[in-house]
Formats: structure tokens, sequence, C-alpha cells
């Protein structure tokens, strides 16, 4: 079965997601600077990068090496919460 392009594309860092850098830049500072908020609201249109910003700031905060803006992607959470791993996370999606 083919998989559609947003799910064989995925980004898996922030540095992978295009023309979102008014998004992946504060998240990215606010893992650096350990100044995290208690939530975070993804809002927009389909395709935007929605999901795929929840999944790798939920990445970047459950990593063994974290709360770090690059995932190592090697540690169990790491590898559970990546775009091709089992996935442990609720995504509600409205």
């Amino acid at each position: 079965m083919a998989l559609a392009l947003y799910r064989k594309y995925r980004p898996r860092t922030f540095a992978e997601v295009i023309g979102q850098e008014h998004v992946t830049e504060p998240l990215s500072q606010a893992l650096r600077m350990g100044r995290l908020h208690h939530a975070y609201l993804f809002s927009g249109p389909r395709g935007c990068g929605k999901t795929s910003s929840a999944r790798i700031l939920a990445r970047s905060l459950n990593c063994e090496k974290g709360p770090t803006p690059d995932p190592c992607g090697e540690c169990d959470s790491c590898r559970s919460l990546a775009p091709d791993g089992p996935g442990s996370i609720d995504v509600i999606e409205i």
C-alpha cells in the first residue's frame, strides 16, 4: 500500500519543517532556554504542518537527552514517536 505524501515525507526535526520558521524558531528557542509553556495550540489550514510540528515537539520534550530542540532519534521515546514508529501519542484534530 502506498503512503500518502504527508506521511512519507513527514519531517523528523524542526530544521526539516519548510516555510514555518515563525513556528519552529520560537519552539526551538523555548526548548533551548527551558522556558516552555504548559500548553500549545496549533492551528491553521490543512497541510501547513500542525501535526508534524506537534509530533516534533512531543519528541523534543520526551527525548532522554531533552528537552532539546534536536531529538536524538535513538532513544526508545524518539523511536516510538518517529513518523514511522509505533507511536504512543494522542493527537486530537478538530
